[in-house]
């Protein structure tokens, strides 16, 4: 998609010289990624580890050969 932006020229130098990024498409490009990589993991912490729909995860359970003996090993 073509547009065009107005951007803040500090701004756009100080993320070009953060980056090492100056190629104005792959700048804007990788603000994007990181707004939506940022947005998203705030979105999974907002949700604090419920699911109020999810069914009961069943557990991992070891297997007796791989489960750690009680005592002094040899």
């Amino acid at each position: 998609m073509r547009t065009t932006l107005n951007i803040d020229d500090d701004k756009f130098l100080r993320a070009a010289e953060l980056t090492g990024v100056h190629e104005k498409t792959a700048l804007v490009r990788m603000g994007l990624e990181s707004l939506i990589s940022k947005a998203s993991a705030s979105r999974l912490a907002a949700l604090g580890g419920s699911g109020p729909a999810m069914r009961a995860i069943p557990r991992r359970r070891l297997p007796a050969a791989l489960k750690p003996r009680s005592g002094k090993p040899k």
